[in-house]
């Protein structure tokens, strides 16, 4: 994600992260056949359930644009982790008119953002079930604890639809939670005239009595945070990279002057991002431009296969979203809590393009951040391998000093062995979710220097340190 500076915010119906926390006091625990509540998220406890994981989410989406309305079904194909006699989704607002489970009616009941399935029978421990949920009403935007709008966002020609953190569950049930990764399928249907944009490749596009139907399927395993199923009068553009990597961009006609230079990058970000961090993930890539609302505070996500931008993005926010795909979207956190293995990338991936195209090199951009004040809290306010709490799960330090973190490793181990860091950690962990341990152990295995106090003090360490490699 790129943070840009906060505006006014108008009013809006929007829910807190904060209420969504504390209408989960004390987490169930997974006892016997009934499937916890929570997975015990460091920072949004209230997020994600236990018991099963998902292989597939098939999403069929029915978009009035005028009306905000959203009649909808979800298919999510899931295989047990134990005998479940319950098991509980996540869903904020929205009303279910029923529950199936492998086509059979379930009973279900709802408190706060949980969604508690029992079906006609327990499904037992290994076996893959689908349960079949059809929902509708007004989807809502959420508040993040630090003010910031997600979710299902209205614009003046659609909706701009993003998930960070919470997000996803205002618009489709499911495993709320960065650690539980699956395949998608979405149909879209929206008024003709308007386009809609969800991850992976363009399968089909249909109309019918004055309706189309956009089918996306998105094959490698994602995060919830990551979909999205923007809608909009977009401009669209599909080609091809010089590799033959499909390319899918749609852009708002309002932020098409300011964005064409940007996006002509794209394919050599694309191929720079390949040399430093190894092949590129996914079976397709492109962006979404959208011109949305004040309220949005923030500049873009990293949307698997097709970073979101809230307005025409610079150079600098493409190469950052850009490097996502490996940092995040492949190798996704398995907490919140890791949210630096993200950010901290993304940002060194900023100064390392910079430096390769001859301008001010890593470690110079490194000496402008540690330069700076002790009391300056965008650097120095948390460590950003324990943010603390919700409200600073992407703030400035993740970004700045998880950047540092890096430049401190490439000093310590050298360039020869960092380089093969930033290819070999994403292949590792190609389309799976890993945390900062498995980091820390994965750099200490190569490289004989004695890295315990860099990632103590820097990593972990309150304040500035006061010693650099």
């Amino acid at each position: 994600m790129i943070r840009r500076p906060l505006r006014s915010c108008g009013a809006t119906a929007a829910l807190s992260v904060a209420l969504l926390l504390s209408s989960c006091t004390s987490a169930s625990r997974l006892d016997g056949t009934e499937g916890a509540g929570s997975v015990q998220d460091p920072l949004f406890p209230a997020l994600g359930n236990g018991g099963y994981e998902v292989g597939h989410y098939g999403l069929d989406l029915d978009y009035d644009v005028r009306g905000g309305t959203l009649d909808a079904t979800a298919e999510i194909s899931a295989t047990a982790q134990a005998d479940l006699a319950s098991f509980k989704l996540d869903l904020q607002g929205m009303k279910v008119h029923g529950v199936r489970v492998d086509g059979k009616d379930a009973e279900f009941s709802r408190k706060g953002h949980k969604l508690t399935v029992r079906p006609p029978r327990t499904v037992k421990k290994g076996a893959t079930f689908r349960t079949t949920v059809d929902y509708d009403g007004t989807p809502e935007e959420m508040k993040d604890e630090d003010g910031s709008t997600e979710g299902w966002v209205r614009t003046e020609d659609g909706a701009f639809v993003a998930g960070q953190p919470a997000g996803s569950m205002t618009w489709f049930p499911g495993n709320n939670h960065p650690g539980d990764k699956a395949a998608y399928d979405f149909r879209i249907t929206v008024p003709d005239g308007y386009t809609a944009v969800a991850n992976g490749e363009l399968r089909g596009r249909k109309s019918e009595k004055g309706r189309t139907t956009f089918e996306w399927h998105n094959g490698e395993p994602m995060a919830s945070y990551l979909a999205t199923a923007t809608i909009g009068k977009f401009t669209v553009k599909e080609s091809r990279t010089k590799s033959g990597l499909p390319v899918y961009t749609a852009v708002d006609p309002a932020e098409a002057k300011e964005s064409a230079g940007p996006l002509e990058r794209l394919d050599a970000i694309l191929d720079w991002s390949v040399k430093r961090f190894g092949p590129y993930p996914f079976s397709s890539t492109g962006a979404i431009v959208d011109h949305t609302p004040e309220r949005i505070d923030w500049g873009a996500l990293e949307t698997q296969t097709k970073p979101i931008y809230a307005g025409a993005p610079d150079e600098g926010t493409l190469v950052h979203e850009t490097a996502h795909q490996w940092f995040g979207d492949s190798v996704t956190p398995k907490t919140w809590r890791d949210i630096w293995l993200n950010e901290g990338f993304a940002q060194y991936a900023e100064w390392l393009w910079e430096e390769d195209k001859g301008g001010r090199t890593a470690q110079q951009q490194f000496d402008a951040l540690y330069a700076t004040d002790e009391d300056d809290e965008e650097v120095w306010g948390f460590p950003p391998g324990d943010p603390g709490g919700p409200k600073n799960v992407t703030g400035d330090s993740v970004y700045y000093r998880g950047g540092m973190v890096l430049q401190q490793l490439r000093k310590a181990v050298g360039d020869k062995v960092f380089f093969s860091i930033l290819k070999d950690w994403p292949a590792e962990h190609r389309h799976g979710s890993a945390d900062t341990q498995q980091f820390i152990d994965f750099c200490a295995d190569r490289t004989d220097v004695d890295l315990t106090d860099l990632f103590d003090d820097w990593l972990y360490g309150d304040g500035k340190p006061d010693w650099e490699f």
